[in-house]
């Protein structure tokens, strides 16, 4: 499955962003989807992932409340919903098609990333 992740920009503390992953290939709904971030100088981190049905969630506790993931099986897409966004948010954010699991190692499908950029 190939990914490809867009939707991002540059926003001010508290505007509210909504970034897509957008996956060909047929087995799409076969997986879990991910959602990563890496900061400047920073370990690439967990933000957020979804079954391979939508049916079950789970967020870093840092976006927790603050972004949704969301899935659309039959237009191969998945979204993520920042609201709130704070200057730490700032990061490259990639999607991942594999287990559902927090861990990096544990998805073997990446998008190219897109870089969201939080101003104070």
């Amino acid at each position: 499955v190939q990914l490809q992740a867009s939707g991002g920009g540059l926003v001010q503390a508290g505007d509210s962003l909504r970034l897509s992953c957008a996956a060909s290939g047929r087995t799409f709904s076969r997986y879990a989807i991910g959602w990563f971030r890496q900061a400047p100088g920073k370990e690439r981190e967990f933000v957020a992932a979804i079954s391979w049905n939508g049916g079950t969630t789970y967020y870093a506790d840092s976006v927790k409340g603050r972004f949704t993931i969301s899935r659309d099986n039959a237009k191969n897409t998945v979204s993520l919903q920042m609201n709130s966004l704070k200057p730490e948010d700032t990061a490259v954010y990639y999607c991942a098609a594999g287990a559902y699991s927090t861990r990096v190692r544990e998805y073997g499908y990446w998008g190219q990333g897109t870089l969201v950029t939080v101003s104070s």
